[in-house]
C-alpha cells in the first residue's frame, strides 16, 4: 500500500533563534517546506535548512506568507491579487537563489498559515498564488476540496493534497489556525493519521467525521515535540508500507 511522506514547515527562526531542532527534524521528513523571510527565515537561516535538506537528501519547497513576521504569518491580511503575487515572487526567488547555490531544484510551493487559509475560499488570492506556480513550474501544496484544488487544477497547476497531523479542524474540514501552536500528543497524531490513512475520515474539533483526502501529511516546526512527533509518526507510516 502506497503511503503518504512526511512534510515539515521549515527553517522557521531568526539569526540565532530557532522554534525547532531543524538538523534532527530533516532525519525524520522526506520535504520540507522553507519559510522564505516574511513570516520566519532570514538569508542565513535559508542558506543553512537548505543545506540540511541536501545532506538529508530532502526535497525543498517555497514556504512563503503575508508579511507579518510579528503574528508569525498566521494573521490575514486584504491584499490585491497582482500586489500579493509579487510579494510571493520576491520570497520565493530568495529561496531559489539558495536553492541554486547548493545544486537543488525547487520541488513546490506551499503557502503559510493565514495565506494558505484564505486560499482556499478567496479566489484572488488562490489565483495570485497559482500565477507564481506557473512561473516556476512546479505544483502547490493545499486542501482537498477547497479553491485550492479547484483553481489550481483549473489552471492546469499541479496540486498536492496535505493531512495535517497537528491542527484541529471544523466540522466542514477547514483548518483551524491560530497564532500559538496547540499541543498534541504523540499517540493522538498517529492515530489521526492511520485513521485517515484506513478510513479516509478525520474527526473534527467537536468529534464530528469528516472525508479526507491527501497525498501527504504535515507536521508543524513549532508544534510542542515536533520531532519526537515526526519521528513516531514516521516510524508508524514505515509499518504501515510494510
Amino acid at each position: 500500500m502506497m503511503t503518504p511522506e512526511i512534510n515539515c514547515d521549515m527553517g522557521e527562526g531568526f539569526a540565532i533563534y530557532q522554534v525547532c531542532d531543524d538538523a534532527e527534524m530533516m532525519r525524520h521528513i522526506r520535504i520540507a517546506n522553507v519559510a522564505c523571510g516574511f513570516h520566519a527565515g532570514d538569508p542565513s537561516v535559508m542558506n543553512r535548512t537548505v543545506r540540511l535538506a541536501k545532506e538529508n537528501g530532502v526535497r525543498v519547497g517555497a514556504h512563503p506568507s503575508f508579511p507579518d513576521a510579528q503574528g508569525w504569518g498566521r494573521r490575514e491580511m486584504r491584499i490585491e491579487r497582482e500586489e500579493l503575487r509579487d510579494l510571493l515572487i520576491y520570497q520565493v526567488a530568495a529561496l531559489k537563489g539558495f536553492l541554486d547555490l547548493h545544486g537543488i531544484g525547487l520541488n513546490h510551493i506551499k503557502p503559510h498559515g493565514a495565506l494558505y487559509g484564505a486560499a482556499t475560499r478567496d479566489e484572488d488570492t488562490a489565483h495570485a498564488i497559482a500565477d507564481v506556480a506557473e512561473i516556476y513550474g512546479v505544483p502547490v501544496f493545499g486542501m482537498a476540496n477547497t479553491l485550492h484544488e479547484t483553481i489550481y487544477r483549473a489552471r492546469g497547476v499541479g496540486f498536492v493534497a496535505e493531512l495535517y497531523a497537528d491542527l484541529p479542524y471544523r466540522d466542514d474540514g477547514s483548518l483551524i489556525i491560530m497564532r500559538q501552536p496547540p499541543k498534541v500528543t504523540i499517540e493522538g497524531v498517529v492515530a489521526r493519521c492511520r485513521r485517515a490513512l484506513e478510513e479516509g475520515v478525520v474527526a473534527s474539533i467537536d468529534g464530528n467525521d469528516f472525508p479526507m483526502r491527501f497525498d501527504v501529511i504535515c507536521v508543524h516546526s513549532d508544534t510542542p515535540g515536533a520531532v519526537e512527533v515526526a519521528k513516531a509518526l514516521q516510524a508508524a507510516l514505515a509499518r504501515e508500507r510494510t
